[in-house]
C-alpha cells in the first residue's frame, strides 16, 4: 500500500472528526447552559409549595436533611435494586411502605411544623430528617 493512497486522507479526517466528537461528548454534562454541580446527600435542601424529592441511591437518602412546608407532597425515587422505606421514627407520622427498586412513591409531609427523623425500616442504618417549617 502506498503512503499517498487517496483513501488515507479521508480516513485520517474521519478519525480526527470522531476523536473531536468523542472529546466533546465526554466533556458535556448534558446541559450546555449551566456548569455541572456536585451534591451531597447530607446537605439540607428546602422545597417550595410545588413539592420535594428524596432520591434513594446506594443505600442513602439524598438529601438526608430536607426542609418543607406543612402538607408538601414529597416524592421518593428508589434508584437501588433493593426495596426501601421512608418511615418516621416517632408515631409513624409518615410511612411509604416498601418502595421496590426502580419505583417512585409520594407522601404528604405532616401539617404540624417540627423535625421528623426517619429511616428505612428494612435497612435501619439509612437515616434522614424531614423538617417542616
Amino acid at each position: 500500500m502506498s503512503l499517498t493512497s487517496p483513501h488515507r486522507g479521508r480516513t485520517t479526517l474521519a478519525m480526527g472528526s470522531a476523536c473531536v466528537l468523542l472529546t466533546l461528548v465526554g466533556c458535556s454534562n448534558g446541559d450546555s447552559t449551566s456548569p455541572a454541580t456536585a451534591s451531597t446527600s447530607s446537605a439540607a435542601t428546602s422545597a417550595g409549595p410545588g413539592g420535594a424529592r428524596v432520591v434513594i441511591e446506594n443505600f442513602t437518602f439524598g438529601p438526608a436533611n430536607l426542609k418543607v412546608r406543612p402538607g408538601t407532597k414529597v416524592t421518593v425515587v428508589n434508584r437501588d435494586s433493593e426495596a426501601h422505606t421512608v418511615t418516621a421514627t416517632e408515631d409513624k407520622v409518615f410511612d411509604t411502605g416498601n418502595i421496590t427498586g426502580g419505583a417512585t412513591v409520594t407522601f404528604t409531609a405532616p401539617s404540624t411544623p417540627g423535625s421528623y427523623s426517619y429511616l428505612c425500616t428494612l435497612h435501619p442504618n439509612m437515616k434522614g430528617t424531614l423538617t417542616v417549617t
